[in-house]
């Protein structure tokens, strides 16, 4: 299934519906949340049924529980959950602490996986890692997460091979593969002594950093999941 988080285009709602998404439409579920609707078995009673381009769609998982991100299927750091912005959003340019000068940001993509009920991976999606430099670290990627359009569950998605495509104001400036990465060794990793919970993200390693001007639009693109489109302010 290709699941998301959407509300129909000119009727903003705080936190969208959960849908399926069939072709060029997609089915409202019965379920607050994406979390929700894994934790339910990965089932609802099916309402609506919007056109694909009627509809806005939202972050996946907005509000994960927490979010590892991967150097190595056994090294990671956690990550801002307050951080995760959807198709669509603008991304700061400025440091709102007015200690580090207006210029570019890099963006980072990467393959993540959403947990599901049992502690187990219920699908993909895309992540965009923004990051600021001329900050210290962690802070230099706590402002910003890119995460979208859609998840899709394993069984229509082979995570292994996919390649990812990075566009800045329509030129292309980053085209490779995603690594092989082990993802069943990384969750057991992440889940070892502690308890993964429906929504967390694990994100693999990332491909290299696209740099990013001021006033640009930006596109990463993976053929089998999408493309999340995010855009970097002036100010």
């Amino acid at each position: 299934m290709r699941l998301c988080m959407f509300h129909p285009a000119g009727q903003p709602l705080e936190r969208g519906w959960v849908g399926r998404i069939d072709g060029d439409h997609v089915t409202q579920l019965a379920a607050q949340t994406l979390q929700s609707f894994f934790t339910g078995g990965g089932a609802a009673r099916e309402h609506a049924v919007y056109p694909l381009a009627s509809v806005q769609l939202l972050a996946p998982v907005l509000h994960p529980p927490a979010v590892r991100v991967f150097a190595s299927e056994t090294s990671f750091e956690f990550a801002n959950p307050a951080a995760i912005r959807g198709p669509g959003a603008t991304v700061r340019a400025e440091s709102p602490s007015d200690t580090v000068s207006q210029g570019s940001l890099v963006v980072l993509p990467r393959i993540a996986a959403a947990v599901g009920a049992d502690g187990e991976l219920a699908g993909f999606t895309l992540m965009a890692e923004w990051r600021r430099p001329g900050t210290d670290p962690p802070k230099d990627r706590d402002f910003a997460l890119g995460l979208g359009p859609v998840v899709v569950t394993p069984d229509e998605l082979a995570a292994d091979g996919l390649e990812a495509v990075v566009r800045v104001d329509g030129d292309e400036r980053l085209r490779a593969p995603f690594d092989d990465f082990d993802w069943a060794t990384a969750c057991d990793f992440a889940g070892a002594g502690t308890r993964l919970y429906p929504g967390d993200l694990l994100s693999g390693p990332p491909l290299a950093s696209v740099e990013v001007a001021p006033g640009s639009q930006v596109e990463i693109a993976v053929s089998d999941i999408g493309l999340l489109d995010q855009a970097v302010s002036r100010d």
